[in-house]
């Protein structure tokens, strides 16, 4: 492979990558009331920016993994395979933020985006790094 060709490819990877962190932020940003950048930005909200932080890493070792494993095989299934597999990582992250939702006492997607730091947040950011582990071994 020359080297225009590892870069074009590089170049689509990684558009496709920040496509799925930010499909996966906006269902972050629907499952919680408000904006999810307003939270985080103007609101100093530190549970906000940990349960976004845990699902985007979250997500960006799904979308390694699913390059790093289906790298041997043409470019347009990897792509394909890697897109599949970063779907299925932000739609099982929001599955298990509303169970986790649903689940506890009191309402979770307000008390993440809470401005002063809420112990739950550290639960909610575990279930989506925890939903993405799952995700990555199935891959690999």
């Amino acid at each position: 492979m020359d080297l225009l060709s590892s870069v074009g490819y590089a170049l689509a990877y990684a558009a496709m990558g920040l496509a799925v962190l930010g499909v996966g932020y906006l269902v972050l940003d629907l499952l919680t009331p408000g904006r999810l950048g307003e939270h985080i930005m103007q609101n100093a909200s530190v549970n906000a920016a940990i349960v976004t932080a845990a699902g985007i890493l979250g997500l960006g070792g799904i979308v390694f993994t699913a390059i790093w494993t289906n790298g041997d095989s043409s470019f347009g299934a990897a792509l394909g395979w890697t897109i599949a597999f970063g779907l299925v990582g932000v739609v099982m992250q929001a599955a298990a933020f509303r169970l986790l939702d649903l689940i506890t006492p009191d309402d979770l997607s307000k008390i993440v985006t809470l401005p002063g730091f809420h112990p739950a947040s550290l639960v909610a950011a575990a279930t989506q790094v925890s939903v993405s582990l799952v995700i990555v071994a199935c891959i690999a």
